[in-house]
C-alpha cells in the first residue's frame, strides 16, 4: 500500500498538496499520513509561561491536523494516520521518515508567488538521500488540473 506523507500548516499550498495526496491514495488504494509541525519555541525566562505558549502552539497543530483529516476522509478509503511533533521541521520529517518506512512519498506543497518554502528547498535539494520520492505541487494548480495528475 502507498502511504502519502503530506506537511501540514496553514497555507494554502499545504491544502492543496494534501488534496493531491488524497487523491492519489484513493487512486491507488493507498493511505495518507498527517505531519503537523509545532516548531520549538523561544526561551522565556519564566517556564510557565513557556510551558503555556508551547501547549497554546500545539493545541492550534492539532486542530489543524483534525480538520485536514476531515477533508481526507471523503477522498481516501483509509484514515489518514495524524501525527503533532514539537521541534525543527528538517529534523522532524527525516526522522518521521526514518520510523515509518512504509511512507511511499513525501508531499511538499509549494507557494504560488514567491520562491519555495525552507521545508521545499531542504528536501528537494536531498532529494537523491531520501527513502522516497518529493512530490512538490504548486500552490496556484486548480483542482481541476489536481483530478487531470491523479
Amino acid at each position: 500500500m502507498r502511504v502519502y506523507l503530506v506537511i501540514m500548516d496553514e497555507t494554502e499550498e499545504a491544502t492543496v498538496a494534501l488534496r493531491f495526496a488524497a487523491r492519489r491514495a484513493a487512486r491507488t488504494g493507498g493511505s495518507v499520513h498527517l505531519l503537523a509541525l509545532v516548531p520549538r519555541q523561544q526561551f522565556v525566562a519564566f517556564g510557565g509561561v513557556q510551558a503555556t505558549i508551547e501547549e497554546e502552539a500545539r493545541v492550534r497543530a492539532e486542530a489543524l491536523v483534525t480538520s485536514a483529516a476531515g477533508e481526507v476522509m471523503g477522498d481516501s478509503p483509509t484514515p489518514p494516520v495524524i501525527s503533532v511533533r514539537q521541534g525543527d521541521g528538517v529534523e522532524v520529517i527525516r526522522t518521521y521518515l526514518t520510523d515509518h518506512p512504509e511512507v511511499s512519498a513525501l508531499v511538499l506543497g509549494a507557494a504560488a508567488n514567491g520562491g519555495p518554502g525552507p521545508l521545499v528547498s531542504h528536501f528537494v535539494g536531498m532529494a537523491g538521500q531520501l527513502p522516497c520520492p518529493v512530490y512538490v505541487i504548486p500552490g496556484s494548480i486548480s483542482d481541476a488540473d489536481l483530478e487531470r495528475l491523479n
